[in-house]
């Protein structure tokens, strides 16, 4: 396994060549960007992106533009997976047989909550099974945001989207829980995932040291990356940085990182002194405005509980 060469400031990134620059149509304050861009800086040049539909598609490719200036494709929201198994699997036996001189590159996939864990999950968990050289980072903005703010598993409880409006059957609007991948995918079910972590735009330095820790290991690696968005979640532009800084305040997200599968011991990033109330986070977006006392309390129930799993250290406010 490489060493990874770790970032310890912003300043030591102003060194570092974009490869994801303008020329895009994404929304303003557009968090998946922002992702894109973050994970593209700390990759470097020698890098092939996998892009399976979904919003960094679409906005990405308009008028057969992009804005990437190392090798991507397109792949079906179903098989990114499959098609980053077949890129990995081509090179390696191409560098095998002498047929290039160039050195392995950076293989990623750029998948949304869509492409990773929902419709594109088989794929996905056949590339982990495998045991190929790829990183999956699944930018997640909790909801196919691409076709019109639609439901998705990423999709909190009590959240508003054209597929889950409140009204007098359902007030809370969505009425399921999240989907955990990380859960999924590193608690065990999948032996040959050497390195996996969650991170969030709202601390950039940890993201991309994230990324390249993944890169960095002898099989596939996974990052799940919360995204804030303000189209689909309904806050303003200029407050995606604060949102998502918010999110791990109150533990709506959680920061850390699984070595070598041992799911028992993480490694906890960003640990907040104590966790601000739920509230906090639901009152910035008004995909949350029609919650009812008891709808909130629900949702503080799930984070303390999930904390509590996670075996995070850190004071919990009550559930009302």
């Amino acid at each position: 396994m490489a060493v990874a060469e770790l970032i310890k400031s912003i300043a030591q990134t102003t060194d570092l060549v974009e490869t994801y620059v303008p020329g895009h149509r994404t929304c303003a304050g557009c968090g998946p960007a922002l992702a894109y861009r973050l994970v593209a800086k700390a990759a470097g040049k020698n890098t092939i992106f996998i892009g399976p539909t979904g919003c960094m598609y679409v906005a990405n490719t308009s008028y057969a533009c992009g804005p990437w200036a190392v090798p991507w494709t397109h792949a079906q929201i179903t098989n990114g997976g499959a098609v980053a198994s077949g890129i990995a699997e081509a090179y390696r036996m191409m560098i095998k047989k002498g047929k290039v001189e160039d050195d392995y590159p950076n293989i990623i996939v750029m998948a949304g909550d869509g492409g990773c864990s929902d419709i594109g999950l088989q794929a996905m968990s056949a590339m982990f099974y495998r045991g190929h050289k790829v990183l999956c980072v699944m930018y997640d903005n909790e909801s196919y945001a691409n076709t019109g703010i639609q439901v998705s598993p990423s999709t909190p409880y009590g959240a508003t989207t054209m597929f889950t409006p409140a009204g007098p059957e359902i007030p809370e609007a969505k009425k399921h829980h999240l989907k955990d991948p990380m859960a999924i995918f590193c608690s065990g079910g999948h032996p040959y995932i050497k390195y996996a972590a969650t991170a969030s735009i709202g601390y950039p330095i940890d993201l991309m040291n994230k990324v390249r820790k993944g890169l960095a290991q002898d099989g596939p690696a996974f990052i799940h990356l919360q995204c804030t968005c303000p189209k689909g979640w309904s806050f303003p532009s200029d407050q995606t940085i604060e949102i998502a800084k918010l999110a791990v305040e109150t533990g709506m997200w959680n920061l850390y990182e699984v070595v070598d599968g041992d799911w028992a011991n993480k490694i906890f990033n960003v640990v907040p002194k104590k966790l601000k109330p739920v509230d906090e986070y639901l009152q910035t977006q008004k995909r949350f405005c029609h919650l009812q006392p008891e709808h909130v309390a629900e949702i503080q129930n799930f984070v303390n509980n999930r904390a509590k799993a996670l075996g995070m250290e850190v004071p919990l406010p009550p559930a009302k």
